[in-house]
This record gives structure tokens, C-alpha cells and sequence, in this order.
């Protein structure tokens, strides 16, 4: 199988996240943690103490930098490259600040249907999104085959919650309430966002990405009916239309992994969806996790726990550990990790994954049998 059919990057040295992603048997469970590149590393926040966060994000050198400090530091199955899931609703002509101590916010948000005509609908994502792209091709080079990078995206719904809400928000009502009040503009920006997250992520993949995430962070907004109406068919969308543009454009087969946080619902539906990996929150067990999802799974260890004392986080990623198994098993947070949390704590999380995952390998994995 054509992993990726570039000839011009250093040859991959670690391959364990994309043969775990695939199913495939591996040596020890690979991690990574989701904003591995962030305010938690001094590195980051020296570079942070020079540069506000969409220059970063924007200036390719910038971005590969803090991408590989977290590399550097730990060992890491995989880089993400730092970028933010809002740079696709800033291509479609809307602006976006980053305020200190708040978050994202959208001065000039969308709030009535006919808002939607602001929006670039022909946007030239190769274009637009060039620094992304750039900083891609950097980082897969300046990462010499020590790892995998991933490629990712905001997923549909999550983008139109920031678009509407004008930022963070503890209900999404505003954004909600477009779904109850205003359906068919409700699919119609949908279906644009899934049309630019498709050209966006392909165009990752051209750039040197290996593997590609889909964060529907605001999955948990929905209950069962919602989702299934205004998330699932997107993210369905996703998969056939980015597997498919990077097919016809010989460009490999690449892993794709969706994280939709709070849809323990719906789990088993999203394990069918097209993707490789299917991402777990938190609040998902292990075993049920195991019994309804039959692709490999990635996750989910509470992010505070990584506030525990040592001895307590090694118990509890050893016990995260033994529960998935070792097949068809990708180790994470089940949300991304917070900016407070000790670089050393880190450490501890991903030497135990690998150490305890090597160990169990020895002994047998009590999950191989499910997935051969």
C-alpha cells in the first residue's frame, strides 16, 4: 500500500501512528496529545511573548517551530502542525481576533441568513491558505522522518457555531438556534464548509501531511437527532471527498482520524462514516468504546488527570492502557491538553503508554483476536 507517493521528503523513520491508524500490528502504542504545540511549553510561550497567535499561525517558519518543540521534548509519535481550526472561516472573508484570556472572537459575526452573503463562496483555498500549506512542507522536511505529521481541521458544525456565536460559547443557543429556526440556511453553510474543508485538507496531504484529524469539537451541543441531521452527513462528506481528491491525485492513501467530543451516542454510526480512527472524549469507557467501535480508536484520558501526582497518572495511564489493548489503539488526551499542566507530567504520560504498551505486547494483547 502507497503510504504517500512523494519521493522528496526524508524517509519516514517512526511509522507506528499511521500502521496503528491502519489496523496493522505494531511494535507499542503510539501517542501524541492534542495542542502538544501550546501554552504549557516555556518554548511556546517565548515564542508567544514575540509574535500574537494568527502571526504564528500565519508566518510558515513560525508555525514549524513550535510545531517541532514538542518533539524535541518528548517522544512523541507524531507532530500536529500548529495551525487553528478558525484560519477556514477567516479564508471565507470573516475576521477573527485572538484576545488574551478569552478566546477566539468574531467582531462582525453571522446573524441572520442573509449574513451568509459576506461569505467568499468561490474562495481559492490553495491560495488563501498558502502559509498552511508552506509550513506543511517545512515542518515534513525539517522533522527529518523522525515522525509523522498530521494535517487537520475544524469539521463543519463546530465552525459554523464559532461563526455564529462570535466565539466561545458554554450553550451554542445562538447557533441552535439557526438549526431549529433556520434549516435550510443552516445545510447551506454547511455544505460550503464541507466543500472548503474537503479542497483544504486535500491540499494538507499534497503539502506533505500524513495523517489528517477532524475536530467537531462542539459535537456535544448536539443530542442524538441534531447530530445525526447536521453533523454526520458532513463528516461522511469529509471522508469520500478527501480520500477520493487524494486518490485521483496520486497522492497515497492517508490515515484519517474524527474527533467528535461528546458523541458517545453515536459512536458506532461515526466508526462508519469512512474514516480510519475514530477519536474519544473522556467520558467514553474503554470497553464500551471497544464494543461499538470497529476500527482503531484513539484516546481519552481525562486531561486533568495529568494534573494527578506522578504515581496516581502512571496508574492511570497504565490502566487506560490495558483496557484498549494494544491493536488498532492510537494513546491521547481526550480533549486537548491545558495550559497550565507541567511539561514533566508529559513525560510521564507518554514514557508509561510506550512502556506499559511494550510490556503487554510480551505478554499478549487481549484485544488481538477482535481485530484480526
Amino acid at each position: 500500500m502507497v503510504r504517500h507517493s512523494s519521493k522528496s521528503f526524508p524517509p519516514l523513520k517512526n511509522d507506528l501512528i499511521i500502521r496503528a491508524a491502519f489496523g496493522e500490528v505494531v511494535e507499542r502504542v503510539p501517542v501524541w496529545i492534542m495542542r502538544q504545540a501550546g501554552r504549557y511549553l516555556p518554548e511556546f510561550r517565548e515564542v508567544m511573548s514575540k509574535h500574537d497567535f494568527f502571526t504564528i499561525c500565519q508566518t510558515p517558519e513560525l508555525a514549524c517551530e513550535v510545531t517541532l518543540q514538542p518533539i524535541r521534548r518528548f517522544e512523541f509519535d507524531a507532530a500536529i502542525i500548529f495551525s487553528d481550526i478558525l484560519v477556514i472561516p477567516q479564508a471565507l472573508g470573516m475576521e477573527v481576533q485572538m484576545k488574551s484570556g478569552v478566546g477566539p472572537v468574531f467582531p462582525d459575526p453571522l446573524v441572520t441568513p442573509k449574513d451568509l452573503e459576506k461569505l467568499d463562496v468561490d474562495v481559492d483555498v490553495k491560495k488563501r491558505l498558502s502559509y498552511v500549506f508552506e509550513a506543511i512542507n517545512l515542518t515534513r522536511h525539517s522533522l527529518e522522518g523522525k515522525v509523522p505529521l498530521i494535517g487537520f481541521s475544524g469539521a463543519p458544525y463546530t465552525l459554523m457555531g464559532y461563526m455564529i456565536e462570535g466565539g466561545g460559547s458554554k450553550t451554542m443557543s445562538k447557533a441552535k438556534k439557526w438549526l431549529y429556526t433556520q434549516k435550510e440556511a443552516s445545510h447551506k453553510l454547511l455544505k460550503l464548509l464541507t466543500k472548503v474543508i474537503i479542497a483544504y485538507l486535500i491540499e494538507q496531504v499534497a503539502a506533505g501531511a500524513q495523517l489528517l484529524q477532524v475536530f467537531e469539537s462542539s459535537a456535544e451541543y448536539l443530542g442524538p437527532t441534531l447530530f445525526e441531521e447536521y453533523s454526520l452527513p458532513y463528516l461522511e462528506e469529509i471522508a469520500a471527498g478527501v480520500k477520493q481528491g487524494i486518490t485521483q491525485r496520486g497522492l497515497g492513501d492517508v490515515p484519517m482520524i474524527v474527533f467528535a467530543k461528546g458523541a458517545y451516542h453515536s459512536i458506532s454510526k461515526i466508526s462508519y462514516l469512512g474514516y480510519n480512527v475514530v477519536g474519544l472524549d473522556w467520558t467514553v469507557d474503554p470497553n464500551i468504546a471497544r464494543d461499538f467501535v470497529h476500527i482503531s480508536v484513539q484516546g481519552n484520558l481525562d486531561p486533568c488527570a495529568l494534573y494527578a501526582p506522578k504515581e496516581e497518572l502512571i496508574a492511570k495511564t497504565t490502566e487506560m492502557v490495558r483496557q484498549f489493548g494494544v491493536r488498532n489503539y492510537i494513546a491521547n488526551l481526550g480533549h486537548g491538553i491545558y495550559p497550565d499542566m507541567d511539561p514533566e507530567h508529559v513525560r510521564v504520560f507518554v514514557d508509561t503508554v510506550h512502556s506499559v504498551s511494550e510490556e503487554l505486547m510480551k505478554k499478549g494483547d487481549p484485544y488481538s483476536q477482535l481485530y484480526t
